[in-house]
């Protein structure tokens, strides 16, 4: 059996609080490895090396950090498979979307590249006789990062990357159910050139998380996983002084006009809501056809797509759409929301419940579903399944369809199909959700936007990458600096004017 380390001042480092959580393989249901669960003094032995290493990391020029992140790129598109396996191997999604995964954290890591533009201040010469005035973003120090099991490539890299770029250390926390890629992404940065202690991985548990958040020497924090936790980690991690930023579940509705092409929203549906299993903040779980005929056409189009899914393990290759889920008590939960749905009067179109794969009987696999007539009363309406579920709401109106959207309490994503610029543009103006896509399904966007939701999807007011990353972890200092020539002797008493 395996047993996973820490990763601690540039060194694997065996945990010591006794505490070990289990590691499955989701397609055969196997315990494949031990992930140590730290204790709040193996956290401390961390955050008091990043705060000794930190300083001299921020006195390097940005210039100089940015190189760091080149090599990163290199040595990601290096290790490009054997990230995605190992990825695959604990997660059970598939090597292409494993490989999706690190990409798309890659495309962040190439953004941060751009840190000397970045990390610019402004100037204004001669603001007053003899006065020039300058800001400065500088670091905030030690900074840390909670992340979700479902992402575990992307979502670290999207935290790291601009932290240490800006100049602060970084401490990650990583989902003790798929621990060994973000292990991984430590050792490729030191090898690309950061030095010792600026980037460590501490696995664990809600002790572990407990003591980043009450840490004094930890400035800022980051998360992603769900909304009862965010509102947990924002409201304590906010009452210790700390900057934090924390983004939770979603209801992904898409819109479906009369007019859209119903090819393509059947495709982009199956895509959306069963790619990765549904184990996506941005999947689609809620289908709004406009009309009883939209819906009865989106509908013929969908089932015979979703019956052709194939679901099966990674090593299957090419021949799979999507694999399990990460692990039972997840397989338990979507099951139970799915029997919900039928004992609350939906429709079960497409039946995934009996769905067994021989060879993988003790598998967390769970097959496709499709439900029909739902209801926003009824709890797979209201609740994130996280599961390959997806939910057909019909609307009689563009009117009823866009409410629904702007009625629940998530505001992650949507998306509209339509073939008409009026509609779409009324709906992203009109829409209170965060990333919308007209004819998209997944409207993530890339590294040079940001990516966050509204409602109870996010807490805090700055959104992950792009722009909103190098605000979040730096601090603006505005310099007012006079110089004596010409200057009258005396003191002033009043507050100054710049005249």
């Amino acid at each position: 059996m395996q047993e996973l380390t820490h990763y601690i001042g540039g060194e694997h480092v065996k945990g010591t609080s006794g505490r070990f959580a289990d590691v499955y393989n989701p397609a055969t249901g196997e315990v494949q490895a031990k992930v140590p669960l730290a204790s709040q003094a193996e956290l401390e032995q961390a955050v008091a090396i990043a705060a000794k290493a930190q300083p001299a990391w921020a006195a390097v020029n940005p210039q100089r950090r940015a190189r760091v992140m080149m090599k990163f790129v290199d040595l990601l598109h290096r290790d490009m498979d054997k990230l995605a396996e190992a990825l695959s191997r604990e997660h059970g999604k598939t090597l292409p979307d494993a490989k999706g995964d690190v990409i798309r954290g890659l495309e962040v890591v190439e953004f941060c590249i751009g840190a000397p533009h970045l990390l610019k201040g402004e100037f204004t010469d001669s603001a007053g006789p003899g006065i020039d005035m300058y800001s400065m973003k500088q670091p905030l120090g030690v900074t840390a990062g909670i992340t979700p099991f479902n992402f575990p490539a992307m979502i670290p890299m999207w935290m790291c990357a601009p932290a240490i770029v800006c100049g602060n250390a970084f401490i990650l926390k990583p989902s003790e159910r798929d621990p060994s890629v973000p292990l991984m992404l430590a050792e490729q940065l030191e090898e690309a050139g950061l030095p010792k202690g600026i980037m460590q991985v501490v696995n664990g548990d809600k002790e572990a998380v407990d003591a980043i958040l009450y840490d004094p020497i930890i400035q800022s924090v980051g998360f992603v996983g769900s909304t009862p936790i965010a509102e947990y980690i924002y409201g304590t991690g906010c009452a210790q002084g700390k900057r934090v930023q924390c983004f939770g579940g979603a209801k992904n509705h898409m819109i479906i006009m009369p007019d859209a092409d119903m090819d393509q929203a059947a495709d982009a549906l199956v895509g959306a809501g069963y790619g990765a299993a549904g184990e996506r903040c941005m999947a689609i779980s809620v289908a709004v056809p406009v009309g009883d005929d939209t819906a009865d056409r989106l509908i013929e189009k969908l089932v015979p797509k979703i019956e052709a899914l194939k679901v099966g393990p990674y090593t299957a290759g090419d021949d799979v759409d999507y694999g399990p889920v990460v692990t039972a008590a997840a397989k338990a939960n979507i099951e139970n929301l799915v029997q919900s749905g039928i004992d609350q009067g939906a429709k079960l179109v497409v039946d995934g419940r009996d769905f067994k794969l021989q060879g993988y009987e003790d598998g967390f696999f769970v097959g496709a579903h499709l439900f029909d007539h739902v209801t926003k009363d009824m709890d797979i309406y209201k609740k994130e399944i996280f599961g390959p579920v997806l939910s057909t709401v019909r609307a009689q109106s563009y009117e009823e369809a866009i409410g629904l959207a702007l009625d629940h309490e998530y505001g992650n994503g949507t998306a509209i199909f339509t073939r008409d610029g009026d509609t779409a543009r009324d709906f992203a103006a009109r829409i209170n959700i965060g990333m919308v896509g007209i004819n998209v399904p997944i409207p993530v966007p890339l590294a040079y936007h940001t990516f966050g939701g509204w409602k109870k999807s996010v807490f805090g007011d700055l959104n992950q990458h792009g722009p909103d990353a190098f605000k979040f972890y730096t601090r603006t200092k505005t310099v007012t600096a006079r110089w004596p020539s010409g200057i009258k002797e005396g003191g002033e008493f009043s507050i100054p004017v710049m005249e």
